[in-house]
């Protein structure tokens, strides 16, 4: 299975993060080659580190596509600027109108030309995991071997997180 983290906390051209996460499922599905198969539900989050930003929107896809790893990251990236995100400053943490990142793709493990997969704080994300359970509740981890839900019993304390009712399912 290939997953797909989706976040967003500043409005796009398509509206406000919610829409915006929309409009990107949308876009990705829209590639050639490219086929969303699920969609998790949408959730509220804290920004991370906690800050005064905006609160995140963040869902998970999971795709099926012909693209390798890196092909796909690149396509990924040529979403997020279309979307208006911008990466000059510097600061990984910045607030932004989209974050695509390849959590997993099937059980790949690959640390090269910057992308590393599965995503490498992904365990410590309560914003990735309960939607990657939403649309695999029997997902396991490729190097830890740990099911989804134990990977969510074992998530740190103090994760402010919330579903949305409008969702990536609507």
């Amino acid at each position: 299975m290939i997953l797909i983290a989706l976040g967003a906390n500043l409005p796009s051209e398509y509206g406000d993060p919610l829409k915006t996460l929309h409009a990107a499922i949308v876009r990705i599905d829209a590639h050639e080659g490219v086929h969303v198969v699920a969609r998790s539900h949408v959730y509220k989050s804290a920004p991370v580190p906690l800050s005064d930003q905006p609160w995140y929107h963040n869902a998970v896809i999971a795709v099926e596509t012909d693209l390798t790893p890196l092909p796909l990251l690149l396509m990924l990236q040529e979403i997020e600027v279309d979307f208006g995100r911008r990466r000059d400053d510097g600061d990984r943490n910045a607030a932004r109108t989209l974050d695509l990142d390849i959590v997993a793709y099937h059980d790949v493990v690959m640390d090269e030309a910057g992308l590393e997969i599965p995503h490498p704080r992904m365990a410590d994300r309560a914003f990735v995991l309960l939607p990657i359970r939403d649309v695999s509740p029997r997902w396991q981890h490729p190097v830890s071997e740990a099911f989804i839900a134990d990977m969510i019993d074992g998530l740190p304390d103090g994760q402010d997180l919330h579903k949305i009712e409008d969702d990536a399912h609507g």
